[in-house]
């Protein structure tokens, strides 16, 4: 079962907020009225300067004290609200799983992605409630995918509402008019199983993974987009599940606009890398 780190956020940043909010209006009254008291007793005290200031100060850390799950929560609510602001609506950092978007993205890719490219959304509902820009063909976009609406998905953007959508022995074709493909290389040099190529769609150029003989889903399939929906591809083309297997992706369901590489980590047990970083072509 996958960890739902949106809807932990989202009530961690309520309990905390709440607890705060019920000690302003009613927990620190009683702190604050027991502080009057020790104003009041210690004015007067006829004592020396020093020992009086000593036993004040003990006296009003006791009044004052505020409950531990009160400090905690004051310690963690600005914390936590900051981190919800910044994920919830302007960048989120993810870690590339699998290797569907080779060569663009390979596993262990740190990305961040634009939460408002595509439109202000609620958290957790995941409804927009400000419009700012729709996808574009050739966009690479994180999504939740139809199959598993609570899992994060990255892939590219192929086809729009209403596009007709072709994919015919690695030939790409969008409304009748047929993808460019430039060969990069053959790999590996000598024994080739795969090849490189550059495809552009809509004057965006990326680099795609294909194959040397089509896999399933690279023989022959034509889609049409239905409305509010969009057709994702991964520039791994014969080791991607995406819209060919699992269907369209919903508008309701598109999480964000990936730009940029900041990190590469392979495991736990390895040194970060900073080489691939820049911005997601």
């Amino acid at each position: 079962m996958s960890i739902n780190l949106p809807l932990i956020l989202t009530l961690a940043v309520l309990i905390t907020g709440l607890i705060w909010l019920y000690d302003t209006l009613v927990l620190a009254r009683p702190r604050k009225a027991a502080l009057e008291a020790v104003d009041q007793q210690f004015s007067k005290l006829n004592i020396a300067d020093d020992q009086k200031q000593v036993a004040y100060a003990e006296a009003q850390q006791a009044a004052g004290r505020e409950p531990v799950l009160v400090e905690y929560a004051k310690s963690f609510f600005p914390v936590l609200l900051v981190v919800f602001v910044l994920r919830s609506f302007l960048v989120e950092p993810f870690q590339i799983p699998s290797g569907s978007m080779e060569p663009t993205l390979d596993v262990g890719d740190f990305i961040l992605v634009n939460k408002y490219t595509y439109g202000i959304r609620l958290p957790v509902l995941n409804n927009e409630v400000i419009p700012v820009n729709e996808p574009e063909r050739g966009d690479v976009m994180v999504f939740f995918p139809p199959h598993q609406p609570d899992t994060y998905f990255i892939k590219r953007v192929i086809g729009l509402p209403g596009d007709l959508i072709s994919y015919n022995n690695h030939v790409l074709t969008i409304n009748g008019e047929v993808v460019p493909e430039k060969l990069i290389a053959e790999l590996p040099a000598g024994n080739p199983t795969y090849r490189l190529a550059t495809e552009t769609i809509d004057g965006k150029e990326f680099t795609v993974k294909k194959d040397l003989t089509p896999g399933g889903l690279s023989v022959r399939g034509t889609w049409r987009v239905p409305a509010g929906h969009y057709f994702m591809m991964g520039d791994n083309r014969d080791n991607s599940a995406d819209s060919r297997a699992w269907g369209e992706v919903s508008e309701n369901a598109i999480v964000g606009k990936a730009f940029a590489v900041w990190m590469h980590w392979d495991s736990f047990f390895s040194l970060p890398s900073f080489d691939s970083v820049g911005k997601i072509q």
